[in-house]
Formats: structure tokens, sequence, C-alpha cells
């Protein structure tokens, strides 16, 4: 399906007052070969009180502590307007709620490890849509994959952000998959209150203290491993919505499970 502006995550920056921390949607293209050939792999993935009440809930349901695998991820979308080579690519909830059946397809990333992450996502997995390069960044709703990584048509599109003259299509070297809308949260998850679970258990211990949403920064798409669980800052996705070179981070069940169970509590 045409992709009209969308989710560019280009400049998106998980805090607009902290600069440093730009993801780029269609991000820095560094030295080809060399990238390619990291294999990229996903890392291991104040509320000392919310840490020791979600522990206490997952004790009581008999979970245990599980390998790390990412099966999350936190997708980064940008929901105001930003000219990228005279092309809009804001893609905000409401415009993936307006697309035919509430589905879209991710593409634009251009960072060899984004795509990797991109290329191990899973029909079936769930990923935080996130509102970045915003007054407010922060998780706004539940999505998921509904179709596998396949070639990314904008990389042979001339006149797309994302065009790669480099590319072959015999053997294209960007991959986009499906996302589809599953619900909104039930209340809007700010990044603010993300950072301040993932400095409360960076330096007294729980399940956002290594989230890639905050070491990774740059990354628009980002997996949220078994033990994030999208808890203190949702990652796969990141990488966030429409066309994210790096839209997105993974997170881990722990990650995501903790996250998400924000939005029953009242905002701080």
């Amino acid at each position: 399906m045409p992709w009209p502006s969308r989710k560019r995550d280009k400049g998106a920056v998980a805090d607009k007052k902290e600069p440093d921390a730009k993801i780029a949607k269609t991000e820095e293209e560094t030295s080809d070969k060399e990238e390619e050939e990291k294999s990229a792999k996903p890392p291991a993935g104040s509320s000392k009180s919310g840490w020791k009440n979600w522990k206490k809930k997952e004790s009581e349901s008999g979970g245990e502590e599980s390998k790390i695998t990412y099966c999350h991820w936190l997708l980064k979308s940008e929901p105001e307007s930003r000219l990228e080579k005279g092309v809009d690519v804001k893609f905000s909830v409401d415009d993936l709620k307006a697309q035919p059946n509430q589905t879209t397809c991710w593409d634009g990333v251009r960072n060899y490890q984004a795509r990797n992450f991109l290329r191990s996502m899973k029909l079936g997995q769930q990923a935080f849509f996130y509102h970045s390069n915003c007054k407010e960044p922060g998780i706004v709703a539940l999505v998921k994959i509904v179709k596998e990584a396949y070639p990314d048509h904008t990389q042979f599109d001339q006149k797309d952000p994302h065009y790669d003259s480099t590319s072959r299509k015999e053997n294209p070297k960007w991959s986009m998959v499906d996302v589809q809308f599953v619900r909104m949260t039930k209340r809007f998850i700010p990044l603010s209150e993300i950072k301040a679970h993932h400095l409360a258990h960076k330096a007294e211990g729980g399940p956002l203290k290594d989230m890639m949403l905050f070491t990774r920064q740059r990354l628009s798409i980002q997996p949220l491993t078994q033990g994030e669980n999208l808890q203190g800052l949702f990652n796969p996705f990141v990488r966030q919505a429409g066309s994210f070179t790096d839209g997105f981070s993974f997170l881990t069940t722990e990650e995501f499970d903790f996250v998400l169970s924000l939005e029953e509590e009242k905002p701080h």
C-alpha cells in the first residue's frame, strides 16, 4: 500500500529536551559492510514501591524468571509534522487507526542493527506504539505484528526520503513488517515516568534497569526481552510506526509486563 508521509523517526528524539537522544528514523548511514557484518545481537536485556508491587504480583501468579528472549517491541513514530526531503513524515496513532484494517507497513528502516531486529519480529508479537520527537514523548497504544519481514519498497523509490541507490531488487538490503492497531493504552505513559522507573531500577534492581530505550536511544525500533516487557520503557519499536529506520527497540517480557502495568496506576 502506498505510504504517504509516515512515521519516519529520523530526528526522533527520545525526549525533545535532550537533543543527544535523537533517534533517526532514517538514521545515519554508517559504513555499509562494517555495520551489516556486525550481527547486532540484542543485549540482555522514584519508583521503588512500583517495582516491589509488580514483583509481588508476578510471584503471586507463579511467574518465574526465564531466559532473555526478545518477543516484545517498542515502535517509535512522530505524531507532529516534519518535512524530510520535502515529504511530511508525520504518523501518529490516529493515522494508524485511519488506515485500512488499521494496518500499515513499517518501512524506512535504514540502520543495519534496527533492520536485523525487524527481521526477527514474529507474527502476533506485540509492541508499544511510541510517540517520539514531540512535546511529550511516550507510549500511547499497543500494536501487533501481522506480517513478518519482506522487502521494503521505499528503498527502490527515488521520490521517497528513504531511497537507497545501492540496494538491488534481486538482493534488497532493507526490510519492513506490517503492524496492526490493537488498542490504546488505558492512559498515556510518558517517557519521563518510564525513565524514573529505569533510574530507580538501575540503582536498586528491577526489570527496567537495562532497558534499551535508555541504553540505545538512537534506535527507533527496540526489542523488549522476556524480562523487560516494556514495563519501564517499551523497546520494539521498537521501532516506531511508519517508516522507521531506527524507530523501534526490543523489550523483555518482564520489561513489557512492567511497563504495561503502569497503565493501571495513577499518573505521578
